[in-house]
């Protein structure tokens, strides 16, 4: 049987030296199937001479729904007719076998993720799950960051209305944590085969257009809280998302939104070490921005 057919959809944004890279890879990608490249310019003047025919095609387009990630990727997404679909972020980067190892562990699976290395200030570090199959009560209890939407290899009939699989969500605030909501999502109708392994360099802290934007962190992961109440019933998960939002909320100097949620992280989870960096940022002791970068050496965030 011939390789299913892969359509990679990479939204952009003025970033044009990190996205030659991120489509290098893809064109460098060992997969001995048909493989197509949409580059979707969100919020951008788009480069048309990224375009190109042959092997390994390019096909470039604007993002004509809502402005953001989710949008741009569901743009590159209704523009495809190829048997899967994969998402890669412009400043993001595939192994050579990542295409090929990854469509040969989906087998006729729905959804698979693979594992990655963390590139920050010089360290690369690889984040790892532990297991093969990730299902909704993992993802309830941890976002698990090393399922990055990077790493996303979806059957593309699974978005079509007979699928039932939504498309992106569209509002989800700043399209931040669209790629959990859409990971939870597809793990309520069978648990995410994850391929433990390496096999994307993701990039993160300056490179990230969320990096500092306290507000929209905070209305997405509330966002959350109400379309997936599952998280809110689940004492480590309820926990961890307040002690986020406790941790947001001092690093914008909000102290009493603050005092708020380190509140309901200790109800939810005494031991819950968010509530106690938010604590130690309320007074005075440590930045948030500090424990942050320490954490991301590790290839850890908040």
């Amino acid at each position: 049987m011939s390789a299913p057919s892969v359509g990679v959809v990479i939204p952009t944004r003025n970033r044009p030296e990190m996205l030659d890279r991120a489509i290098e890879a893809v064109e460098a990608q060992d997969y001995p199937g048909e493989v197509r490249t949409v580059v979707v310019f969100d919020q951008a003047t788009p480069d048309y001479m990224l375009a190109r025919a042959g092997d390994r095609p390019v096909m470039v387009l604007v993002n004509c729904r809502t402005p953001g990630l989710a949008g741009a990727r569901n743009t590159g997404i209704l523009n495809l007719s190829t048997d899967l679909v994969a998402f890669c972020d412009d400043d993001d980067v595939w192994a050579p076998d990542k295409l090929r190892r990854q469509v040969e562990f989906l087998g006729d699976g729905e959804f698979a993720t693979c594992a990655m290395n963390v590139l920050f200030d010089g360290t690369r570090t690889p984040r790892l799950a532990g297991t093969g199959r990730v299902g909704v009560p993992e993802l309830v209890r941890s976002r698990m960051a090393m399922l990055h939407a990077s790493s996303f290899l979806v059957r593309r009939s699974a978005f079509s209305e007979e699928g039932g699989l939504d498309l992106v969500a569209e509002d989800a605030p700043g399209s931040q944590n669209e790629d959990w909501d859409l990971l939870l999502r597809a793990a309520k109708r069978a648990p995410i085969r994850h391929l433990d392994e390496p096999l994307i360099d993701v990039a993160w802290g300056r490179t990230s257009f969320f990096a500092h934007q306290y507000d929209t962190k905070i209305s997405s992961l509330r966002w959350m809280m109400t379309r997936h109440p599952e998280i809110g019933l689940d004492g480590v998960g309820a926990g961890r998302v307040y002690g986020q939002l406790a941790c947001w909320s001092a690093a914008r100097g909000d102290r009493s939104g603050a005092v708020h949620w380190v509140r309901q992280a200790v109800r939810s989870n005494w031991r819950e070490p968010r509530a106690a960096i938010a604590l130690a940022a309320l007074s005075g002791a440590v930045r948030v921005e500090t424990v942050l970068g320490a954490l991301h050496k590790r290839g850890r965030g908040i």
